[in-house]
C-alpha cells in the first residue's frame, strides 16, 4: 500500500509543480484516463471469450485473469521480510 501512496504522492507533486510554472499537462487526464481503461479491458476481452467459448464460469476466469492483471495485487511488506530470514537461515546452514 505504501507504494501506492508514494505515487499518489509524486503525481501530486508534479501536478503542484505544473500549476506553478503554468504548463499543461502533456495529455489531458481524463483522455490518458479512458485510454489506459481501454488499454486494461481490450486486454481481457479475449481470455474471457475463451472461458465462455469452453463453458466454464465466467468467475473463473474473473478470479484468475481479469482481476489480477486489472487490478493488481497490493504488496505485502511481510513477506520479503520471512524471505529474508529464510534466505538468511539457508545461508547459515549451508556453511
Amino acid at each position: 500500500m505504501k507504494i501506492y501512496l508514494l505515487s499518489l504522492g509524486a503525481g501530486l507533486l508534479v501536478g503542484i509543480v505544473y500549476s506553478l510554472l503554468n504548463v499543461r499537462s502533456p495529455a489531458p487526464p481524463v483522455i490518458a484516463l479512458v485510454g489506459l481503461l481501454g488499454i486494461l479491458v481490450g486486454e481481457q476481452i479475449i481470455p474471457f471469450a475463451k472461458t465462455l467459448w469452453s463453458r466454464e464460469p465466467a468467475a473463473v476466469s474473473w478470479l484468475h485473469q481479469i482481476k489480477p492483471h486489472m487490478f493488481g495485487h497490493l504488496p505485502k511488506g511481510g513477506d520479503l521480510i520471512d524471505l529474508a530470514h529464510q534466505a538468511e537461515a539457508k545461508a547459515e546452514e549451508r556453511s
